[in-house]
C-alpha cells in the first residue's frame, strides 16, 4: 500500500467531559459523558486536480445560460 492510499479522509476526536449536574457518588457509578466529533481533513489540491475541477465547472449550467423549461 502506498502512502497516498493510507491517508485518512476524516479526523475523529473524542473528548471526555465531567458530570456537572450529578453528585460525586453517582458520577462514580456511571461512565463520563463523551463528545465525538469528526471533520474532513483538509489537503492541498494539486494543479492537475484544480484544472480538472475548473473544466467540470465549465460544463455545469448556471442560471442565465439554462434553457427555458418546456
Amino acid at each position: 500500500m502506498t502512502d497516498s492510499d493510507a491517508v485518512a479522509l476524516s479526523a475523529i476526536a473524542v473528548h471526555r467531559d465531567d458530570w456537572v449536574n450529578l453528585p460525586p457518588e453517582l458520577a462514580a457509578l456511571v461512565a463520563p459523558p463523551v463528545t465525538v466529533s469528526a471533520v474532513p481533513v483538509e489537503r492541498p489540491v494539486g494543479s492537475w486536480r484544480r484544472g480538472q475541477l475548473a473544466r467540470s465547472r465549465g460544463n455545469m449550467p448556471v442560471g442565465r445560460h439554462r434553457g427555458a423549461a418546456r
